[in-house]
């Protein structure tokens, strides 16, 4: 199992994202509509496993078919088959569970695209969230050390509740 490590913020994983970002536009041209980067890596400020998370979004993921998976994998991505998320698309660069980047494909604007985005946004603009956040993915770290999927379900309920929040203070129905 790989080794949880949350590290302090660092500015070089937007510049990071910046330069996947160009090689992944490339190899999607024809299916992508959007590209964010996502996660931790992409919050100022927040503790995070150095892994960079980007996501992509697509008319339909039956767009995302084996011509386009190949062009992802010469630059990299490995297409990861996740049959209980079948919402997304997922590829990991670098080793089985020691990856560097994640690259999430969701359908463009979709319940789980907009979510990420509202996550995001929402610990950017509150900094207490950010900090209690950052916080306990400290205290996971310690409990989880060799435990990735325990520490990533310890997390699932700060989450569940931010997103409870984003749903109460925007009235949005569809998080």
């Amino acid at each position: 199992m790989e080794i949880v490590t949350v590290s302090d913020y660092n500015p070089l994983w937007k510049k990071e994202y910046e330069t996947e970002r160009e090689k992944i536009i490339k190899e999607l041209n024809g299916i992508l509509i959007g590209i964010e980067h996502i996660g931790s890596t992409s919050i100022p400020g927040l503790s995070a496993k150095p892994i960079i998370d980007i996501m992509v979004g697509v008319k339909s993921l039956e767009d995302v078919t084996d011509v386009y998976k190949e062009g992802l994998y010469i630059i990299g991505y490995e297409y990861v088959e996740h049959a209980n998320f079948p919402h997304r698309r997922f590829f990991r660069k670098g080793e089985w569970r020691a990856g560097t980047h994640h690259l999430h494909i969701y359908e463009f604007e979709g319940v789980h695209w907009n979510n990420n985005l509202f996550f995001k946004e929402y610990l950017i603009n509150n900094r207490e969230a950010k900090e209690e956040y950052s916080k306990l993915k400290k205290e996971l770290e310690q409990q989880y050390k060799h435990d990735r999927v325990g520490y990533t379900k310890a997390k699932e309920p700060f989450i569940e509740g931010i997103m409870k929040k984003i749903k109460f203070e925007t009235n949005k129905e569809s998080l």
